[in-house]
């Protein structure tokens, strides 16, 4: 039977301790950048192995990718290497710099930057690269991070997925010059909208200042006793800093964060169960060197299986109330990018492919077991008038 309400693709999961926090934040003498944002720094820096062993908490992870390139001295006549699957703020703070974005493929089992790929994109204009944990899977750092040394590269990664994600047996965040972090309210830990850069001790001491106006580094405390009201503009900055309001409900999300991801991996355990011997999809994988923080289910359709093209599909589930997205249209298919540099769809195969062929099922620690089951009903009920003759025979769904 449908669902009688519409399951929402991915509602933020807030608690009492969450509204506490904020009107006692409200109630206090501080409520933009303070001593709670500068405590959920290091807390934040703590959990995931900072280097230096803290954080600085911005206003998106766009900020954190912006702010980190500036760090580096990034700017025009420089190219960055970006895959093509990814949100257009990876791309567009290269544009924001005046560098130019070199668009690459994926890999077809993650998802993730190509290695392969990046190699072949390397010029002598080249600075950074810049991966991205698509879905909260790790990008083959190993590799990447080998490249960058044998060409002089930057590795910058674009980290809006990945918390708690680990390679190899250490957590993104951890290594290299810049990790970039979103606490976006869909984000498996939310500030409502919010990020956080870790990095190098003396990059992300560069990074403070020029996410605050390019002020003096302690020039966010000239309102308090220990403070002064002297401070000095190094640079002209951004206007990118965290509030005391997004902090007081990151910290205590940051403490819900282990059991957020203990149930986000029971849900991608269910669906499994449910959807792995289907042949008309194909689901997502985790490397066994890597741990995912889960934050998309992004589940790919074979339609030549199912007699059913991807849009059509979203729609059948719409339709029994179970909402969807899409994780993402290509760079290299958006109009800037194609109109700018004369990107052609084929030109990227394997992300035209997962594009066509991809959505995202709902995933978020809200869902119970009965949710679940609505999804997976609704898929089933969505894919279960197939054309007898698009199955081998004795296949699960020819026999269902």
């Amino acid at each position: 039977m449908p669902r009688d309400t519409f399951l929402p693709y991915s509602p933020p999961s807030l608690g009492d301790e969450e509204v506490e926090e904020v009107a006692a934040t409200l109630r206090s003498d501080w409520i933009t950048t303070g001593p709670r944002t500068k405590a959920f720094e290091a807390q934040f820096g703590a959990y995931v192995g900072a280097p230096g062993g803290t954080s600085l908490m911005l206003n998106s992870c766009t900020a954190g990718l912006h702010v980190a390139l500036v760090a580096l001295g990034i700017g025009p006549g420089d190219e960055v290497i970006v895959p093509t699957l990814t949100f257009a703020a990876t791309a567009n703070v290269v544009e924001h710099v005046g560098a130019t974005p070199v668009l690459v493929d994926v890999e077809p089992t993650t998802l993730c930057i190509d290695p392969a790929a990046v190699e072949r994109a390397i010029t002598p204009r080249t600075r950074a690269v810049v991966p991205v944990h698509y879905a909260g899977h790790p990008a083959e750092l190993d590799p990447l991070f080998d490249l960058a040394e044998r060409y002089g590269l930057e590795v910058i990664e674009d980290a809006a997925h990945a918390v708690p994600a680990s390679y190899r047996g250490v957590m993104v965040g951890s290594r290299g010059n810049f990790a970039s972090f979103s606490f976006y309210a869909t984000k498996n830990l939310t500030t409502i909208e919010g990020g956080a850069l870790t990095g190098r001790p003396d990059l992300l001491d560069q990074a403070r200042v020029i996410g605050l106006h390019g002020m003096s580094r302690d020039a966010w405390k000239r309102f308090d006793k220990s403070g002064s009201w002297d401070y000095d503009v190094e640079m002209p900055g951004f206007k990118y800093n965290m509030t005391d309001v997004q902090a007081a409900v990151g910290m205590h999300q940051l403490r819900k964060l282990d059991g957020f991801h203990a149930r986000r991996r029971e849900v991608v355990e269910l669906y499994r169960a449910a959807l792995g011997d289907d042949p008309g999809f194909e689901l997502p994988s985790e490397l066994p060197h890597a741990s995912s923080a889960w934050h998309l289910f992004v589940l790919r359709l074979r339609p030549e299986r199912l007699g059913m093209e991807r849009d059509r599909f979203i729609e059948e589930l719409k339709a029994r109330n179970i909402g969807t997205s899409v994780h993402y249209r290509p760079l290299h298919m958006m109009t800037f990018y194609a109109r700018k540099y004369g990107y052609r769809p084929e030109q990227f195969p394997v992300a035209l492919d997962a594009f066509q062929r991809m959505v995202s099922l709902p995933l978020n620690p809200r869902l119970t077991d009965q949710d679940v089951d609505d999804v997976v009903t609704a898929v089933r009920e969505a894919t279960a008038v197939r054309p007898p003759s698009l199955f081998p025979s004795g296949s699960v769904a020819a026999a269902s």
